[in-house]
Order: C-alpha cells, then sequence, then structure tokens
C-alpha cells in the first residue's frame, strides 16, 4: 500500500522530511497571512532543498536521475516565474512554459523505464491510454469556450500532461513497486494542480486558491522526487 511507502520513506530520510515538513508549513502560514517577502524567499526553498537532496541521493547516477533532476530545475525556475507574476504578468507565461519543459523532461525520464521492457503489462498500459483520452478530452473540453485565441496552446499543453500521466503508468512492472506508486500519486497531484490553476486562470478564481495549488504542487513534487530516489530498474538499461 501507498501509505506503507510513506512511512516506511519518512523513517528512511526523516531529517529531509522533517526540514521539507516545515517548510511546506512556513509556506503555507505566509501565504495565508499574506507575509509576502517571506513567502517569496520561503517559497523556493522547497524545491532548492528537494535538489540538494535527490542529488545528495541519487549522485546523478544515471540518464534517469539526470532528466528527473532536469525537470526539477524547471520546476523551480517555473515556480519562481509564477511566484512573481504580479510584478510583470508576462512572468506568468514563461512559468507556464518553464513548466512545460519540466513535464518534457519528467517524461523522457519516465521513457527510459517504459524502455527497458516495453512488452510488459499491456493491459495496464491500455487502461492508462484510454482513461487519459477520457479524463483530457473531456477537461479541454471544459475549457475550450473560455480560451478563446489560445484553444490551440492550451490543446498542446494538455496532450503532454497526459503524456506524462501515461508514461509514469507505463513504468509498472518495471521499476520497483514504491517508486511506480510513489512517482503515480505525485504525477497525479502534479495534474490535478495544472488542473485547479487552468480553471482559475481560463475561467474563475476561487478563495484561497493560489495556496491550495502550492500545496497540491509541493505534495506532487515531493512523491516525485521520493519515487525517483527509490526506483530501481527490475531489468536494467546500460547507463540508465
Amino acid at each position: 500500500m501507498i501509505m506503507l511507502d510513506i512511512v516506511r520513506m519518512i523513517r528512511k530520510h526523516l531529517l529531509f522530511n522533517l526540514v521539507y515538513a516545515l517548510l511546506f508549513i512556513v509556506v503555507l502560514i505566509t501565504g495565508y497571512q499574506h507575509y509576502t517577502l517571506l513567502n517569496y524567499g520561503v517559497s523556493p526553498c522547497v524545491t532548492l532543498v528537494l535538489l540538494v537532496f535527490f542529488c545528495l541521493t541519487t549522485r546523478l547516477s544515471g540518464r534517469f536521475h539526470k532528466r528527473l533532476f532536469t525537470g526539477i530545475v524547471f520546476a523551480l525556475t517555473g515556480s519562481t516565474f509564477v511566484l512573481l507574476r504580479n510584478y510583470d504578468p508576462s512572468y506568468f507565461t514563461y512559468g507556464l512554459l518553464a513548466f512545460l519543459v519540466c513535464h518534457l523532461f519528467y517524461i523522457g525520464a519516465f521513457y527510459l523505464d517504459f524502455r527497458s521492457a516495453q512488452e510488459l503489462d499491456k493491459k495496464g498500459a491500455k487502461i492508462a491510454i484510454f482513461s487519459s483520452a477520457i479524463i483530457f478530452t473531456t477537461f479541454y473540453f471544459y475549457l475550450r469556450p473560455h480560451l478563446g485565441p489560445l484553444r490551440l496552446p492550451v490543446l498542446v499543453c494538455i496532450f503532454i500532461v497526459a503524456l506524462l500521466a501515461m508514461m509514469a503508468a507505463f513504468r509498472n512492472q518495471r521499476v520497483n513497486p514504491a517508486s511506480f506508486k510513489l512517482i503515480l500519486t505525485g504525477v497525479l497531484f502534479f495534474i490535478i494542480a495544472d488542473g485547479i490553476l487552468a480553471h482559475c486562470y481560463f475561467i474563475s478564481p476561487f478563495q484561497f486558491s493560489d495556496l491550495l495549488i502550492s500545496a497540491i504542487y509541493m505534495i506532487a513534487q515531493y512523491f516525485i522526487v521520493i519515487g525517483g530516489v527509490e526506483r530501481k530498474l527490475i531489468r536494467p538499461l546500460s547507463a540508465d
């Protein structure tokens, strides 16, 4: 069960988890209390802690870890731009582009695991493709009346997010179960954050939406990083 994996990860990396939990709480408190400058200073530290932890534990030993690390760097860039959007509205667009590149690097990392044994779990792959087609098509048509000239760019973004979900699902039976479940959980949280952000940007924001997106995003990155740290390829590729 995923909860058992989480408990094991907390015990195994106790110091990191304590620091991350503290930063998580501080980010939410400073956001809720509108301590803007403090929030601007603390928020990037969340991703920086993930980067340092990921480097120290994996030593970026293979292509998977290098791609995941690069994705986290772009996630840090994206979250920083989005954070500064009140100073310049164009920063929000730059932030979204950085997150898009982050998704592409995550997809590239997950593809390495899928490629290690493409013949496995064909039934699971079909379920992932079918589910993603229904969910993401429905979400696009939900947003479509509000997109105006951005329909095509948003369609491309939704396709990339759908590909991210499918590639995370395709890792099943190709890596150890703990890594598969942790990363898939992280990706699902990432998709929820993306969905809320799209709703708030294109349709209408709601009270504490920024705080909710921030919390879900931090949870998503935590699971993806922990899943990447714990990843063990069942059929190793050279320099994976």
